[in-house]
């Protein structure tokens, strides 16, 4: 059975089974391979993507349950010529380090940032907490994310 999704704008017939977990369908399916594999277990955050504008664990999430859904990736949130804010601080403050993690971060930040335009600290440190960094670079997560929200404020 063929599933409709709009993945990053466009329009996508996907013909997987529907019990595929969405991260399979764009890595495999879609070749989008910024979206990363952590843990499998919607635990670490490295595989969020943005489902109707709410950030999910993609890891997590079948196709059947995103089908006719608008999905959001990383390749989709900016591009090199446009960044979007959260990208743009992203690189200011020069959160990346192994950089593994960093797409799934970003995207939890992008819906933070779309449902909490001015968060204080502690919003974000709820918000990320589920995006796990192996490098351990939450201050400077934390750093971006004001600085994206400064901007966004205009």
């Amino acid at each position: 059975m063929a599933y409709s999704l709009t993945v990053n704008g466009e329009t996508r017939l996907i013909d997987m089974p529907g019990d595929t977990p969405l991260l399979w369908v764009l890595r495999d399916g879609l070749h989008l391979t910024g979206t990363k594999y952590g843990c499998g277990v919607a635990a670490c955050g490295a595989c969020s993507v943005h489902v109707d504008g709410q950030a999910v664990r993609s890891c997590q999430t079948l196709l059947e349950d995103a089908a006719n859904a608008e999905v959001t990736t990383i390749e989709g949130l900016g591009t090199p010529e446009n960044l979007h804010a959260i990208q743009a601080a992203w690189l200011e403050h020069q959160v990346a380090q192994c950089g593994y993690c960093q797409s799934g971060q970003i995207m939890q930040a992008a819906a933070l940032l779309a449902e909490t335009p001015q968060p204080t600290d502690a919003e974000i440190d709820e918000a990320m907490g589920g995006n796990l960094c192996r490098c351990g670079t939450y201050p400077r997560i934390r750093a971006a994310v004001h600085s994206a929200a400064a901007t966004l404020k205009g």
